[in-house]
């Protein structure tokens, strides 16, 4: 067995057992439909392989050629010798399956399949490609595609695309980037990107469709490669989020950043992505969470992919700090401050000792700050742009640092590359270069330098810092994944089946050890009497039925009740309410609870979604969640400090502390809150939602005012 074999099985041992060797370094090949022209997808895939001098097999398959390129052909699939390594299925969409029949009898272990029409193209196209990948999955052979664009293996010089592909040698040593994407173009496109950063590229492979093969198998495959530095990884749904997370797991062992750009965090986003491969999208926000919390380095743009991969790649397991920047110019460093703000990305101060440090480098009349804007002295010292950096980096709570500045005259820009360039080969955190200018042309011998060392470059400085945001929240991410993790301690049980009314979701949260309001049913207006002057005025009086997840909406819900005879008249217009809005409603009873004191109104929930499994939430409440979508996921096995971390980020932040004469709240017990119904949600499966909203929180405690679980 290959390892890339037992990988597979290992992860997937429902699925049978698949020769990706075969596929990704095949010692024989038929493209079935040759054409002669260069410019036609036959012609391209073997022009390819011939450009790449590719050593092994190939075998043509033309119904109206005998010979291509010197090549004899043969008319059929039939016609080729058995157990040939992969077929390039290069026919009409509408003979695809056929076509794999007839691979199937003559023992071809593994097809790659162009051809568009398939899930993409609607609900016939589907079940095609359902037919196809049944066919497959039953015969053992290793589908690439429908709808794709194949790849190429660059070590073992095999270009199983159509696409033009150079031929670029790899360095005997040296860290690689393998990219896989559904999407051909932006396949080819990261590619394009690493080698105009002089990064050498392993494996591009275009996953399409993904009708039995997924990104998942082949990152899972690919972190096998020691040479493989960094994945970069483009994605429209991950169809099988068990595997890939697996798979991340076992490349985080290793060493091996996966840097994901994955659309769909808008309704026409998610849409465009099912036309594009036929994905069903599932929730990209508990998607997002979930990636995160395992350590993939998730980014929002096509630039950020790029240049996020580019420094991954030279350093690939970043420590968690703050950013420090050098420059030259006063204008940069007064942008940088206001930029890291809106980006999130914290600028360390500088510690006495470092400040000392930078001091020494320069005139008493410079002022030392992070940003550190050295001004004119590097035109008559150049060494500052690397001491300076250097003396930066020994700083513990930096964690990278950036070097900004205009470029100068070509023996000025030399100057200061021959000071950063062994500043950054000796680095162990992060360096990054940036000279402003846009495309303003630079002297070559300083961008052959530069390129030849491998210091990540840029020309913008803000694209260099939204890059440095991502990567220092990816090694946030990275820490935290040798965390402890809470252990279980869960004895509440949610009982019946669907919306459980709110009474009975308040025993279990204080069967979790959650503040309720002091409460009891009541089936009369005297049950209402007796209970209100046990628990004391004023109260609280709610209908209580499953059937009434929204109580307010229907009248169900009057407050301050002062009184026994304002109780008698509230139960009446109560049950006058509900019986207008819900005709033959039978309530369960009628809630009686104590009148909470004012507080500052949050929401925690969770809910388990099919593909990804648990998250909580934690948000601004009442009205003011559906207002303002003011909320943060977190895996369900968080943490007390994570929470409170993740409080901190809230637009409405600044509540929680001391506010127009109000006490700070206390966010410990919104974190224990949000900690316990994690808890919860990992101890009992069939719990599918729950929604405390609003949590009542005060300078100490917070109160569950209301409930709403929902169970399979």
């Amino acid at each position: 067995m290959t390892v890339a074999e037992a990988a597979l099985s290992a992860v997937h041992p429902s699925t049978p057992i698949l020769d990706l060797d075969r596929l990704l370094r095949p010692r024989s090949i038929a493209i079935v439909g040759a054409q002669p022209e260069p410019t036609s997808i036959g012609g391209g895939v073997l022009g390819n392989l011939e450009a790449f001098h590719y050593a092994g097999e190939i075998h043509l398959v033309s119904r109206s050629r005998d010979e291509i390129r010197g090549r004899p052909c043969v008319k059929s699939i039939a016609e080729l010798p058995r157990d040939i390594d992969v077929a390039v299925l290069i026919v009409p969409q509408a003979a695809i399956l056929d076509s794999v029949r007839a691979c199937v009898e003559r023992g071809i272990g593994a097809v790659v399949v162009f051809a568009s029409g398939f899930a993409e193209a609607g609900d016939e196209g589907r079940q095609q490609q359902d037919e196809l990948a049944e066919l497959c999955r039953d015969s053992g052979i290793a589908l690439l595609g429908p709808n794709c664009m194949g790849y190429t293996n660059y070590p073992d010089g095999i270009p199983l695309t159509f696409e033009p592909v150079d031929v670029r040698p790899l360095a005997a040593a040296g860290k690689r980037v393998a990219v896989v994407a559904q999407s051909g173009a932006t396949a080819a496109n990261i590619r394009f990107a690493m080698h105009a950063r002089g990064i050498d590229v392993s494996y591009v492979i275009a996953t399409g469709n993904e009708a039995t093969l997924g990104a998942e198998h082949f990152i899972d495959v690919l972190i096998h490669d020691p040479q493989n530095a960094a994945i970069g990884c483009y994605v429209e749904q991950i169809r099988n989020p068990g595997l890939f997370l697996d798979a991340a797991r076992r490349a985080r062992a290793k060493g091996i950043p996966i840097v994901l750009l994955h659309p769909g965090s808008s309704a026409r986003g998610r849409a465009a992505a099912q036309s594009h491969t036929g994905a069903l999208a599932g929730d990209h926000a508990v998607m997002e969470t979930i990636l995160r919390n395992e350590a993939i380095a998730l980014v929002e743009t096509t630039d950020e992919l790029f240049d996020v991969l580019a420094i991954l790649s030279r350093f690939p397991t970043p420590v968690p700090g703050k950013a420090g920047v050098v420059t030259n110019s006063g204008a940069i460093r007064g942008l940088c401050f206001d930029f890291c703000e809106r980006i999130g990305l914290d600028l360390a101060t500088l510690s006495p000792e470092i400040e000392a440090e930078m001091q020494a480098l320069v005139p008493p009349y410079v002022h030392v700050d992070n940003p550190f804007d050295i001004g004119t002295v590097g035109f008559a010292n150049p060494a500052i742009y690397g001491t300076s950096v250097a003396v930066l980096l020994k700083q513990a709570d930096i964690g990278m640092a950036l070097l900004s500045y205009a470029g100068g005259s070509p023996k000025m820009q030399i100057a200061k590359s021959d000071a950063i360039i062994p500043v950054y080969a000796a680095a162990t955190k992060p360096v990054i270069l940036n000279i402003v200018g846009d495309d303003y042309p630079l002297d070559e011998k300083f961008m052959a330098d530069v390129r030849a060392s491998g210091i990540p470059f840029f020309r913008s400085p803000e694209r260099a810092l939204r890059a440095m945001a991502a990567i220092s929240a990816y090694a946030d991410a990275l820490a935290a994944t040798g965390e402890p993790k809470p252990l279980l301690s869960v004895e509440a049980i949610v009982p019946g089946s669907g919306v459980i009314p709110e009474y009975a979701g308040k025993r279990v949260l204080a069967d979790l050890g959650i503040a309720v309001p002091r409460g009891e049913m009541a089936r009369s207006v005297e049950d209402a009497v007796g209970a209100a002057a046990r628990i004391g005025y004023p109260v609280v009086i709610k209908a209580q039925a499953a059937a009434l997840a929204h109580k307010s909406d229907v009248g169900g819900v009057i407050i301050n009740i002062a009184d026994e005879k304002a109780l008698r008249s509230a139960w009446d217009r109560l049950h006058a309410g509900v019986s207008a809005a819900k005709p033959g409603l039978a309530l369960d009873g009628v809630l009686i609870e104590e009148m909470a004191q004012p507080g500052l109104e949050m929401v925690v929930g969770a809910r388990r979604d099919p593909q990804w499994g648990p998250v909580v939430l934690v948000g601004l409440g009442g009205v003011w969640i559906e207002a303002i979508r003011d909320a943060r996921l977190l895996p369900a096995a968080t943490t007390r400090e994570r929470v409170i971390a993740e409080l901190g980020k809230l637009k409405a932040a600044s509540l929680l502390g001391p506010f127009r004469g109000q006490p700070a709240r206390d966010v410990g017990a919104i974190a224990d809150v949000v900690v316990k119904l994690g808890q919860l949600m990992l101890s009992d499966p069939s719990i599918s939602e729950v929604d405390i909203n609003p949590l009542m929180v005060g300078a100490e405690g917070a109160v569950a005012l209301d409930a709403l679980f929902v169970k399979d």
